[in-house]
C-alpha cells in the first residue's frame, strides 16, 4: 500500500513540483496539497495520511505549529521540508514532534527516501540541523529541548542516518541486531 502524503506549502511551484515528483513513484500517493498550516491539520485530522510534508513559513498557521498540532492530534508523522536551516526553526520542529527536517536543495530521491524513513517511525535529519541539535544538547543553551531528548546512542544513530546510512549499514557499524 502508498505512503499517503500530504504536502503543505505556499508556494504553487514547490506543491505542485513535488506532487510531480512522488506521484511518479508506486510507493507514494500525494492525499493533498495545501497552501497553509491550518488546512494541513484540518486534512490530517479528518483523514488518513502517513507522512505531513510541511513548509516552516506558510500564512494563517506556520509549519512548525502545524507539525505540533499534527503531531499531537492525529496519528500521521510529520516532516519539515523548507529553505530555512535557522537554528530555532530546526530546535522548534524537533520541541514540536517532527519526525524530519531537510532543505528543499536536497535532491528528490533524499526526499522521497526521508518520506518513507519517516513513515516507518525512523527520523531525518539533514547535516546542518544535525549539527544545530547536537550543539544544543552538549550546550547549556538548550532552547528548551527537553533533557533526555536523545541519548547518546540515538545521537551516533541520528548522525548515520542523517548521512544517508541505510538501517542494516547502522547496525553493523554500531554493532547492533
Amino acid at each position: 500500500m502508498p505512503i499517503r502524503v500530504l504536502i503543505a506549502d505556499d508556494d504553487a511551484l514547490i506543491r505542485e513540483g513535488l506532487k510531480i515528483i512522488l506521484q511518479s513513484d508506486d510507493r507514494f500517493e500525494v492525499a493533498e496539497c495545501v497552501d497553509n498550516g491550518r488546512k494541513a491539520v484540518e486534512y490530517c485530522s479528518t483523514n488518513q495520511v502517513d507522512v505531513a510534508l510541511l513548509d516552516v513559513r506558510m500564512p494563517v498557521m506556520d509549519g512548525l505549529e502545524a507539525a505540533r498540532e499534527i503531531s499531537a492530534k492525529t496519528g500521521s508523522r510529520t516532516l519539515i521540508l523548507t529553505t530555512f536551516d535557522d537554528d530555532d526553526f530546526i530546535l522548534n520542529a524537533v520541541r514540536y514532534g517532527a519526525r524530519g527536517y531537510l532543505l528543499k536543495s536536497s535532491p528528490p530521491s533524499r526526499i522521497m527516501d526521508a518520506i518513507r524513513i519517516v513513515h516507518d517511525g525512523g527520523t531525518v535529519m539533514q547535516d546542518v540541523a544535525l549539527d544545530i541539535i547536537k550543539g544544543e544538547l552538549s550546550s547549556g543553551r538548550r532552547k528548551g529541548i527537553p533533557d533526555g531528548l536523545l541519548t547518546e546512542r540515538e545521537m551516533e544513530i541520528a548522525e548515520l542516518v542523517a548521512k544517508g546510512f541505510s538501517n542494516r549499514d547502522i547496525a553493523a557499524r554500531l554493532f547492533m541486531s
